[in-house]
């Protein structure tokens, strides 16, 4: 992950000026808070983050025909 230094803030100043944060994050995606000087948190839109999580539907597929390949008689012996 690329890193840009404009950035990253305290977790004081995420703390006092949230709304500041939350404007960053709207302006530049992404906020990363520290914590003791070393990178801890990370402010990203909610939207961004759902996009994260979705699998795509063919990687979803290749991995289950090759599990399914591969363990073959395992998922023969369960269905008897």
């Amino acid at each position: 992950m690329k890193v840009n230094t404009n950035n990253l803030v305290s977790i004081t100043e995420a703390n006092q000026n949230f709304s500041r944060i939350a404007k960053m994050v709207d302006k530049q995606g992404s906020v990363i808070i520290l914590k003791n000087n070393a990178p801890r948190y990370i402010l990203i839109d909610f939207n961004e983050a759902e996009a994260e999580q979705t699998v795509n539907t063919e990687d979803l597929m290749s991995i289950s025909k090759r599990l399914i390949s591969k363990n073959r008689k395992s998922y023969e012996v369960l269905a008897k």
